[in-house]
């Protein structure tokens, strides 16, 4: 990845400069190679970990005192551990061959008063200090400051600045789950248009979106973001604002405006899933059967709203489609391709932007259960949100799939 956060901080860059091996891995701030004394009180080499906190690729204060280190358990140089920094011992995989065996905590304090780390520069000169000093009065020869170049061995992510919501909840080793190569969202309205920003701050390759619509007014009020009357004069297509929008914030958002039909349903074969959020049931029906054909799992969207005595309700669907779970699509009816009934409120684009955003965020977690990211008791195939009760139900329960799909 980008070297930028150690380019554009003055505390990474500093540690850089008085010759630490400072890496960037799996959006965790490392040096390699510090000094320490382990239980034999021989001289070993290990690693020193730590969340980063960052505003946009430039770090701003520590949010916790607390670091990782990848060695045997530090000691003093009677070959003692060092218990009072002493915070937890546990193996743990953080992501991208990022491996540490320690935590460690101390708070620094100014005179009685505890106090917080000034930057990260504070911090991990801190912690190099409490370990390195006892392998340094076995050998004064042996530094941390090796002043060796360290080339990040993480590849090009698909971010233009890093993932720090994974970092520092720990979740990046999970979140890697998701890097999948390629995803599509055919239809971008309302619900759709949240299904990508979902999936946009996750690290897919590559989010092939397809709509043939133009971005209009009614648009922006049942969508992500805040379109200016500029944006909106222009006229800009559907996939061409967002990809214009979510631009910003990552790479690999493929725009393509046009819809899909059984014409040019070719162009999902190389697909790992697709996402349909579309409107219309006649237009499902050849894009499902080719999924079907290729065996890409896929998951549909709707919902039916209805005006009834002046007030709305109506309820929202997912229906998950998997190779070890297809037939309720059809024997069961799961999925509509009718036209939808003329008093559908929701197919005159009434704008109801939670209704959308809520319809979303179920088939982002259901995509996400499927993909091993979050625990799938249930394997639930189908499930319905009722407005007006707020019930949430779950049926077409897969009993045979025990493991993710990765």
């Amino acid at each position: 990845m980008s070297q930028s956060p150690i380019n554009r901080s003055p505390d990474l860059r500093k540690l850089v400069d008085d010759g630490y091996e400072v890496d960037i891995v799996a959006d965790h701030l490392v040096i390699y190679n510090v000094p320490y004394v382990n239980a034999d009180k021989q001289v070993k080499l290990g690693n020193l970990v730590s969340t980063l906190n960052l505003a946009g690729d430039v770090t701003t204060r520590p949010d916790t005192h607390v670091v990782m280190f990848r060695g045997e358990y530090p000691c003093n140089q009677e070959g003692h551990e060092l218990t009072k920094i002493k915070c937890g011992s546990e193996r743990q995989e953080i992501g991208d061959g990022l491996v540490v065996d320690h935590s460690f905590s101390s708070i620094p304090r100014e005179g009685s008063q505890k106090t917080n780390y000034s930057d990260y520069h504070h911090k991990m000169t801190t912690y190099i200090n409490i370990i390195s000093s006892h392998a340094e009065a076995i050998d004064p020869n042996v530094t941390a400051r090796t002043r060796r170049v360290i080339e990040s061995k993480e590849p090009d992510s698909v971010f233009n600045y890093l993932d720090t919501a994974s970092s520092r909840a720990g979740i990046t080793a999970i979140s890697d789950k998701l890097k999948l190569q390629k995803i599509a969202i055919i239809g971008l309205g309302g619900t759709g248009s949240y299904v990508l920003d979902l999936v946009a701050k996750t690290p897919l390759r590559e989010i092939h979106i397809f709509d043939g619509d133009d971005f209009l007014q009614h648009n922006a009020f049942r969508s992500p973001g805040a379109p200016s009357i500029k944006e909106l004069k222009a006229l800009p297509k559907k996939v061409g604002h967002y990809s214009d929008l979510y631009t910003s914030m990552r790479k690999g958002i493929f725009p393509h405006d046009f819809h899909i039909n059984s014409s040019n349903v070719d162009i999902l074969d190389e697909m790992e899933f697709v996402f349909l959020c579309m409107d219309q049931g006649e237009a499902k029906e050849p894009i499902i059967e080719k999924l079907e054909k290729l065996g890409i799992p896929f998951i549909d969207v709707g919902m039916g709203i209805e005006c009834v005595d002046g007030k709305l309700l109506g309820i929202l669907r997912v229906t998950t489609s998997t190779n070890e779970q297809r037939d309720h699509v059809r024997n069961k009816k799961r999925i509509s391709f009718l036209e939808n009934k003329a008093n559908d409120v929701y197919s005159q684009n009434i704008q109801i932007a939670e209704l959308n955003a809520l319809n979303a965020a179920l088939a982002v977690i259901k995509w996400k259960k499927l993909f091993g990211f979050y625990l799938d008791l249930e394997q639930e195939h189908f499930c319905t949100y009722a407005l007006d009760g707020n019930s949430l139900i779950n049926e077409d329960q897969n009993e045979a799939a025990n493991s993710p799909l990765i």
